[in-house]
């Protein structure tokens, strides 16, 4: 894969958390019965984002988790067909309460999917609500964000990178093109 353009910097993406924080405690009146789960990767630093501004902006700290939705996926290779399903460890009780997903990228709807199975493994949620970053389209499920940073139309052949410090030293969403097809394989996005 080779560099396309920057799409967003460390101030857009500031930008985009401190409005998605506003209009998550303006949906939700405020942020009784409110938590945030990041679906791990990197929707967790995002989620630790949202979750210091709401703190800034309300005093108060949300509870926040990560979220592993490895075993909810219904994209599973060959070798994991049959994984053994464990359920997701939270650090706090979710029923109910209003849940909040954040992720990076949202591309098919099929990690939104695993990450609501995996919720519901947990227990019962008052509701769920979804916060991306990016939303690049291209949808296979009937699945939208309540809370979107920037949708970018893309093409198939492109990759919408999301770089957070903790795993790449930065804080950019950058557009990359792939040089041949079997370049997607791996990339995280759905």
């Amino acid at each position: 894969m080779r560099f396309k353009s920057l799409l967003m910097d460390d101030a857009a993406i500031g930008r985009a958390i401190t409005r998605i924080s506003h209009e998550i405690l303006e949906r939700n009146k405020g942020t009784q019965d409110l938590l945030l789960l990041g679906i791990l990767r990197r929707g967790m630093p995002l989620a630790e984002m949202i979750r210091n501004h709401i703190e800034k902006i309300e005093g108060v700290t949300l509870p926040c988790g990560a979220l592993d939705i490895r075993y909810y996926r219904d994209d599973l290779t060959p070798e994991q067909e049959e994984p053994s399903v464990r359920l997701s460890p939270l650090p706090f009780k979710i029923q109910n309460k209003t849940v909040v997903l954040v992720d990076d990228v949202m591309y098919t709807g099929r990690t939104v999917r695993a990450a609501i199975d995996a919720v519901f493994s947990a227990g019962r949620p008052k509701r769920i609500q979804l916060a991306i970053l990016i939303d690049r389209g291209h949808r296979e499920l009937p699945v939208r964000a309540d809370y979107v940073g920037k949708s970018i139309p893309t093409a198939k052949t492109e990759v919408v990178s999301v770089c957070v410090p903790q795993y790449d030293g930065r804080l950019a969403v950058e557009l990359l093109q792939m040089d041949q097809p079997g370049d997607l394989a791996g990339n995280g996005q759905s």
